[in-house]
């Protein structure tokens, strides 16, 4: 037996950054998962299976409680005061096993990722 499917695919390709915005508005204004997923056109396991992803690579913090807060770091260096020549500073991330990471944000993304990933597992 020979099965052909025709048309375009059905399977879409989501991006991180897309997920994460999907994961992330679970709980916004009350929104349920049920919710989220009915609006975006996926299924509730899909959420689950995106958190889950996001976790593992960094992207989503395991604890509940913890927050990511979008931050623009040309604004930030823009407002160096005015005595102060080096335009780069320090930032300092409290991970959920109590320890503290700090940095100068210089630092990249992904460096700053595996530092979390390894702090974390250690």
């Amino acid at each position: 037996m020979r099965v052909e499917i025709l048309g375009q695919e059905r399977r879409r390709r989501w991006r991180n950054e897309e997920k994460l915005e999907i994961v992330m508005s679970v709980g916004v204004s009350g929104a349920t998962i049920t919710e989220v997923a009915h609006r975006h056109d996926v299924t509730r396991q899909q959420i689950y299976t995106w958190r889950s992803e996001l976790k593992k690579k960094g992207l989503l913090s395991p604890s509940a409680n913890a927050v990511f807060v979008p931050v623009d770091m040309s604004a930030v260096q823009s407002e160096c005061h005015g005595d102060r020549q080096d335009p780069s500073g320090m930032i300092e991330l409290r991970l959920t096993c109590g320890r503290s990471l700090r940095f100068d944000s210089a630092v990249d993304s992904a460096t700053v990722t595996r530092f979390i990933r390894a702090v974390e597992a250690a």
